[in-house]
């Protein structure tokens, strides 16, 4: 499938200083970890990719080696993590690294995935900063143009927001309600997505629930590879994991980990201050969807 409003064909008007060649990575880099959801061991290799070849997953376990974009049309699914798929093929909770090569400016690489789940490390971005970091980061001879949003566009569903506002730096300000945990009650987290802000603010923040909320699924066995050592569980009231937090507000953080994955399958590089309000997965995927078809409309 194609879209009618490639990065190529934006205004040339909309290209910013500092952000006009693509990037990949120098050289592969390869990681062994479970999934979350299946408790399956899952190996990847990131590997890096030409101009214009976006971020792609290759599913090297099954015949044919499926491969499959990460991009919007290839959503099938939002079940408290995003699943990209096409032709029965999938792969889920592809967010996490997805922020990250956000955070990194990496527009081509060849991720190589021996099962159906990216593997979940300690529920953060942290393994995924370290692998990209590891590789090194390579500029590529071709450009791109970057879509500056210059109008308010928004979403809303109920108690849920999101709205872009014109900005000439990519912002997110994300604001976390959960009245029916004391502990959590409302956080509030505004960061700048670059690299240096990403690493050392946002990438280290676990994913997180709160106990009575998942235990009926982990009895189901729909979250077959979970612990204390992938998530930040809080139980009465309090922080399950011995360790703790790594900051005081790390689940506000961790959901503006997940918002950056999320708008990240958007095809089309862009600049905006994102405000959101209590959205998840599927809102984030419902808003970028909006956000997409308002950026082929101004360029059709």
């Amino acid at each position: 499938m194609s879209f009618p409003c490639p990065a190529s064909v934006l205004n040339e008007s909309r290209s910013i200083p500092g952000l006009k060649t693509q990037k990949t990575l120098k050289e592969s880099v390869s990681a062994d970890g479970i999934g979350v959801f299946t408790g399956e061991k899952v190996s990847i290799r990131i590997c890096p990719a030409e101009k214009d070849a976006g971020i792609i997953f290759q599913r090297v376990d099954l015949p044919n080696k499926p491969i499959l974009p990460a991009k919007l049309e290839f959503v099938q699914g939002t079940p408290r993590c995003t699943v990209i798929g096409d032709k029965g093929v999938s792969v889920q909770t592809v967010e996490h690294i997805l922020a990250a090569f956000k955070a990194y400016g990496i527009d081509n690489a060849l991720i190589e995935i021996s099962g159906s789940e990216v593997p979940i490390f300690d529920g953060s971005s942290l393994r995924f900063v370290e692998l990209i970091e590891e590789a090194g980061v390579a500029e590529l001879e071709n450009k791109k143009n970057v879509y500056f949003v210059d109008a308010p566009i928004f979403w809303s569903q109920g108690d849920i927001h999101i709205i872009a506002l014109p900005s000439h730096e990519y912002r997110i300000s994300y604001t976390l309600h959960y009245p029916h945990s004391q502990f959590i009650g409302s956080q509030f987290y505004s960061v700048v997505v670059d690299q240096e802000h990403f690493k050392k603010e946002i990438a280290p923040c676990r994913t997180f629930s709160i106990y009575e909320e998942i235990a009926p699924m982990i009895e189901k066995g729909l979250v077959k590879g979970g612990s204390l050592e992938n998530a930040v569980i809080i139980k009465e009231n309090a922080v399950a994991n011995p360790e703790g937090l790594r900051f005081s507000d790390e689940m506000v953080r961790h959901k503006v980990l997940d918002l950056i994955g999320d708008l990240s399958l958007v095809p089309v590089p862009f600049l905006a201050h994102i405000i959101a309000i209590r959205s998840g997965h599927a809102s984030n995927n419902a808003f970028a969807k909006e956000l997409f078809n308002h950026i082929k409309m101004e360029n059709s």
